[in-house]
């Protein structure tokens, strides 16, 4: 089942990306850009979700609705 995670995205002064989820506690991804740290995280959330499920330990997370907003990132 799909799930929407809210992640927060901020580019530190060395130049690298970090993202932090109040959804996920626990998750943090660093990457070069914000594409690979998106993708860095997706894998940290799933880890971290399949981690408390079998410790019967879930976390509320809204699933996705018929609709909704997506910020993509583009380069050009």
């Amino acid at each position: 089942m799909e799930q929407i995670i809210k992640i927060h995205i901020k580019k530190l002064p060395e130049g690298v990306y970090l993202a932090t989820s109040k959804d996920v506690p626990g998750l943090v991804a660093q990457g070069r850009t914000a594409t690979e740290t998106l993708e860095i995280a997706r894998d940290v959330a799933k880890k971290l979700l399949e981690a408390r499920a079998q410790r019967n330990n879930k976390i509320k997370i809204s699933e996705i609705k018929d609709s909704f907003d997506y910020p993509m990132i583009v380069s050009a």
